[in-house]
């Protein structure tokens, strides 16, 4: 068994790790023991009642976070020359094209969101292996295809997170960081949980949301009572 660090330690021994708490209370404890040197993530984690390997139960969304995510994206836009000043205006760090693709192929993907056209999606399409394990293939559902690709790439800056269920029924994401105030944590977590809420399949039988914990980079997990997040 892992010896417990003195900072593990001391952040045990500031809530009752076997309780379960409101949301508003957990993101107090969070901030509380959070003590990495950097602004840390806080994350969400649930866990539903649904079988992801069935395409009827797959639970897959974005959500605009009103106070954003504290983190400043990095967005490529692939699209053609007559869209680049739209993407560029809309504040992309990357656009273009054929030049991009040459270097995703050599192992470039030094991005956080890559935004395309649909008639570009076949070109796109071949770099799957490279994207699709690192979260970056564009998506109509995410809103990641379009021709409206100023808007998309407004909206990701503004704090659009896309989230899908993994192959263990668990829904991760970041809704901002241990510098946000409360009142800015306890929106953003309500808006990505009720969302997640909505998108209750109905091929999903029995308890939907199993579980729910809060935590920041590197600190324990606070169990949530799920009655909070409308309270």
């Amino acid at each position: 068994m892992a010896k417990l660090t003195k900072k593990r330690k001391e952040a045990l021994a500031k809530f009752d790790k076997n309780g379960t708490y409101p949301l508003s209370e957990a993101i107090k404890i969070v901030k509380q023991i959070s003590n990495t040197k950097f602004d840390s993530s806080v994350d969400i984690d649930v866990r539903l009642g649904v079988d992801p390997r069935k395409a009827n139960q797959m639970v897959r969304g974005t959500v605009m976070l009103p106070h954003g995510t504290g983190k400043t994206l990095r967005v490529l836009v692939l699209c053609t020359p007559e869209k680049e000043e739209e993407a560029k205006a809309a504040g992309a760090d990357y656009y273009g094209l054929d030049e991009y693709i040459q270097k995703i192929k050599e192992g470039w993907t030094d991005v956080d969101v890559i935004i395309t056209m649909p008639s570009i999606m076949p070109k796109v399409g071949a770099l799957g292996k490279i994207l699709g394990p690192r979260g970056l293939m564009p998506n109509p559902k995410t809103g990641t295809v379009t021709m409206e690709v100023g808007k998309a790439v407004t909206e990701a800056k503004a704090g659009k997170i896309d989230f899908k269920v993994d192959k263990f029924g668990i829904v991760h994401a970041a809704v901002g960081k241990t510098s946000f105030d409360e009142v800015k944590l306890l929106e953003n977590a309500r808006e990505l949980l009720q969302t997640i809420v909505k998108l209750k399949p109905t091929a999903a039988k029995g308890t939907y949301m199993k579980s729910l914990f809060m935590s920041s980079t590197m600190s324990p997990g606070i169990r949530v009572d799920q009655k909070s997040i409308t309270a």
